[in-house]
């Protein structure tokens, strides 16, 4: 059980739900409801989509390359530690130019690509899902708690409005701060564990 609550709050600081909330409500302002809706939809659609799809191929192509999962996991830790210090600080990526993404599609880029989807929430599908490590019963697992995420993710952008409207700017900012601290500690755990079995390797050897 502790691994999976680890796993999910991974896959919540990854993929930020309150911050694509955040993003999402600055995007979508003059569109109407009926608008908002279906931006909603598909960005969580194309996303869902990109992360299923690293869980199924991410492993293939790290093991094509002659990468040990191990030193991508200790990779992985060390991003995902700096990603939770630039959430702690809100040193993070700035909010895109409105009016340049104007003529884009914003349910794939921003919201879909690289909001939801974003680098260390593809990461985290990927190191999760660890073949060597982990059976096909708790990947599956942890594919329906990524699926979960994603569906808290979808509801917030649905109610966004009342949601931001609610929490306030300061609320967002606060609950964006203490994800990642979480994210931060959550990535010690996996360099320690990444090194502890590089280490083991190496002896063997």
């Amino acid at each position: 059980m502790e691994q999976y609550v680890s796993e999910f709050l991974i896959f919540v600081a990854t993929i930020d739900p309150v911050g694509t909330l955040a993003l999402f409500v600055g995007l979508t302002a003059g569109a109407s409801e009926r608008d908002r809706t279906r931006i909603a939809l598909r960005s969580v659609g194309y996303a869902a989509a990109i992360l299923m799809a690293s869980i199924v191929l991410g492993q293939l192509l790290l093991g094509s390359l002659g990468i040990r999962l191990a030193a991508f996991q200790l990779a992985g830790g060390i991003i995902f530690f700096l990603f939770g210090v630039q959430m702690v600080f809100g040193t993070g990526a700035a909010a895109p130019d409105n009016d340049a993404d104007a003529e884009r599609d914003v349910a794939i880029f921003p919201l879909a690509v690289p909001s939801i989807a974003s680098p260390g929430s593809i990461l985290a599908a990927v190191v999760l899902t660890d073949n060597r490590e982990f059976t096909i019963v708790e990947q599956a697992i942890s594919g329906l708690l990524l699926l979960a995420v994603l569906g808290i993710t979808l509801i917030l952008l649905l109610q966004a409005n009342r949601i931001h409207s609610l929490i306030g700017n300061a609320g967002s900012t606060l609950l964006v701060r203490v994800l990642g601290l979480i994210l931060a500690a959550l990535a010690v755990e996996m360099v320690l564990e990444s090194i502890a079995e590089l280490l083991l390797d190496m002896s063997a050897v």
